[in-house]
């Protein structure tokens, strides 16, 4: 019997990446909402894009993606976002993320709330949360998510577009927070609380905010989940990297479609780590799956 395909929005910055090679569609919401539907839920990206040359390839491309465009808002006053991606010698990218844009404006729409009521489940994060506008939105769309909806945190520490007060906010909102290791320090030096093994500073997190489960990502070395009761470690797999872009997106992807099913903590590490890799080992965020399907392209993972 098929699973149930879940309503699974990702809501924020909706962005085009300036690369040296060319621009490439990015923002978490995008990236999180493709690979929410290859894995076989409904993955609804809802942001806002200018009435511009770059918001109308946006919604082309969006739609080559095969992923719903209702819920992307137009402006008429604001260009959609960029980030400007600079790559040294040594292969590590510089972002200038341009401000007052689009995704700074997300307004609480009529059509937005009917559409949190229906989630299953919604991504937020941190980046699109910099302006007071669209920190208003993403805080009445969460709210507005069903009693029983899956409200993930995804913390992303870019520039300076972050406060204690942001974090802590979306930790007492969110069921799971997700984070990475350089970002975990951080967040415990901002909350002023001590930090000496990754464990001890998951489990501070998910009693202090009263959350489901922590999931820290390590890079290459796979990642910690921390749920009240569990402690699920994994090394990740070792691929040839084509580049990291969207990899965290798509273990956060992983980790929501686990547990929405009531997947064992050790198999949703084991599911997320392998659809991260796999999208590492493609170029772009959003590569798609070999003739035979996406399960068949994870099988050969690692």
């Amino acid at each position: 019997m098929l699973s149930k395909r879940h309503i699974v929005v990702g809501l924020g910055e909706l962005l085009w990446d300036l690369l040296p090679t060319g621009k490439q569609l990015g923002g978490a919401p995008a990236n999180f909402a493709y690979i929410t539907s290859l894995l076989g839920d409904n993955g609804i990206p809802a942001s806002r894009l200018g009435q511009d040359a770059l918001g109308a390839a946006a919604i082309r491309r969006l739609g080559e993606l095969a992923l719903p465009t209702e819920f992307i808002q137009k402006d008429t006053d604001h260009p959609t976002g960029t980030v400007q991606v600079e790559v040294d010698g040594a292969g590590q990218p510089r972002f200038e993320i341009s401000g007052s844009v689009a995704w700074d404006f997300l307004d609480w729409t009529p059509q937005w709330q009917t559409l949190a009521h229906r989630a299953d489940a919604v991504c937020f994060g941190s980046l699109a949360q910099r302006s007071e506008h669209s920190r208003a939105t993403v805080r009445k769309f969460v709210l507005a998510s069903g009693r029983n909806a899956v409200r993930v945190f995804d913390v992303n520490l870019r520039q300076s577009f972050y406060t204690a007060q942001v974090l802590a906010e979306s930790m007492k909102l969110a069921t799971i927070v997700k984070l990475n290791h350089e970002e975990l320090p951080r967040i415990m030096r901002l909350f002023e609380l001590e930090h000496h093994r990754e464990e001890d500073s998951a489990r501070r997190l998910l009693s202090l905010h009263d959350l489901k489960l922590v999931c820290v990502t390590r890079g290459n070395g796979g990642s910690l989940l921390i749920s009240a009761g569990e402690c699920s470690e994994h090394p990740g797999f070792r691929v040839k990297v084509a580049d990291t872009v969207g990899a965290g997106d798509a273990f956060t992807a992983g980790i929501v479609h686990g547990y929405l099913r009531g997947t064992s903590l050790a198999q949703i590490n084991e599911n997320a780590n392998r659809v991260g890799a796999w999208v590492a080992s493609q170029s772009g965020a959003t590569p798609a799956p070999k003739a035979a399907g996406l399960e068949q392209t994870l099988a050969e993972v690692g």
